[in-house]
């Protein structure tokens, strides 16, 4: 059996240890158009701060790749796939055969069209160890840093280079920071922290028109100098290879349970699949790592021969900022439970007599509880809610369902 695997983040590394346990004689070969050993993506921010280092960034040992007997190609990019003959054409016109194939391309920034940006000299993304190393060279401490982008990946930036550079602004169009995971007085927390430590946000306001290092903002006409542009306003999965190749592709690469695409034998998983979201009943891109490494093994097993499903995805964030921590799940919708003490905030939701969703705040203990809750769509009539609202613990199940979840954490 001959498997090959474009990419080498999570999902890839993953797959190779779905494949392993089933077969370890098939050939397995991993392209990434990346030179490096795998390392972990969210890891870039700790290290520029010097949390971490480039060798503990790794998401797997050095001898990973021997050990479980995978070919690499590392810096070596695939042009397509050729799905009627099942091979992967290289940017060099090889031709690589497959079995099963694996598609772990991820997601790249989007940058959208702006007035000028040819004009600024130093303009850098933020999702790769080659974006990191690039920011790195020009970073210093009289330096001024403008970000565009109050997501995630722009305050996981704005973290990684705050204390290396003179000054950091970011701006963006919504009205809160982190709009896709938090709501407005959540959002409030954070920003209040990461303004108490010197970071400058504009929000309600986009650019306008670039000049060199100067920007004009539309809709408050203010004008910023800097000397270093991030853009991190969002980002677009990776999906042509399997369009191109005839795949049904929307947002991601459309996949069923098993990881399988439209295509004989082409499975996809990780950031550029647009898999099942339990929470909402509907097929949507969930961008998480823990996200692309289920969906990563489940390929693998099946790829291998073996049966395996994801069906209980759920979107889910577990992130920090310079000492705030921040973990969120599911949809915020209908009833809203909330506790708010200073900077400890709970909201849980609550929705057909079932938890559907929870934002926490500096307050995660035993937060897997409501983790549960939501992807087991545990009805609320067979837990003591009334306790889990304040006191998350397995108390609050019945015993029998206790000694089971017990039994399934050892």
């Amino acid at each position: 059996m001959k498997y090959v695997i474009i990419g080498n983040s999570t999902a890839a590394i993953a797959c190779i240890e779905g494949i392993r346990p089933a077969d370890a004689a098939g050939e397995i070969t991993v392209i990434s158009d990346e030179k490096y050993h795998c390392y972990g993506r969210p890891t870039i921010s700790y290290c520029l701060m010097g949390a971490t280092s480039r060798e503990q960034m790794k998401y797997r040992p050095d001898d990973f790749y021997q050990k479980n007997n995978v070919k690499t190609m590392f810096g070596v990019r695939a042009q397509s796939i050729d799905a009627k003959d099942k091979c992967v054409v290289l940017q060099d016109g090889k031709r690589m055969p497959y079995d099963k194939l694996l598609v772990a391309t991820g997601s790249r920034p989007f940058v959208p069209p702006m007035e000028g940006i040819e004009s600024v000299k130093n303009v850098f993304s933020f999702m790769t160890m080659d974006d990191m190393n690039a920011l790195e060279k020009v970073l210093s401490p009289k330096k001024k840093v403008l970000v565009i982008g109050a997501g995630l990946i722009g305050l996981k930036c704005v973290e990684g280079i705050l204390k290396r550079v003179g000054q950091v602004t970011v701006v963006d169009l919504a009205d809160r920071i982190l709009p896709s995971i938090l709501d407005a007085e959540g959002a409030a927390i954070i920003q209040r922290r990461l303004e108490g430590l010197g970071v400058k946000f504009i929000l309600n306001d986009c650019a306008a028109k670039f000049e060199g290092n100067k920007v004009a903002l539309k809709n408050s006409g203010q004008e910023i100098s800097f000397d270093i542009l991030v853009i991190a306003v969002g980002v677009r999965a990776n999906t042509e290879l399997v369009k191109e190749a005839g795949g049904a592709v929307n947002r991601g690469i459309v996949v069923d349970t098993h990881m399988r695409t439209s295509l004989p034998d082409v499975y996809a998983a990780g950031d550029c699949a647009e898999g099942y979201d339990s929470s909402t009943g509907t097929n949507r891109v969930l961008a998480l790592l823990p996200n692309a490494y289920f969906q990563g093994n489940v390929a693998g097993v099946n790829m291998a021969g073996g049966e395996a499903e994801q069906t209980d995805a759920i979107p889910m964030n577990a992130i920090g900022f310079f000492g705030s921590h921040i973990l969120s799940a599911g949809v915020y919708e209908c009833e809203c439970i909330s506790h708010i003490q200073g900077d400890i905030y709970k909201k849980l939701f609550v929705k057909d007599k079932k938890l559907v969703g929870f934002i926490l705040i500096n307050d995660f203990l035993r937060a897997g509880i409501y983790t549960a809750l939501v992807r087991e769509k545990t009805p609320l009539a067979d837990v003591d809610f009334e306790l889990l609202k304040t006191a998350p613990q397995l108390l609050a199940y019945p015993p029998a369902q206790r000694r089971a979840k017990l039994a399934q954490k050892v």
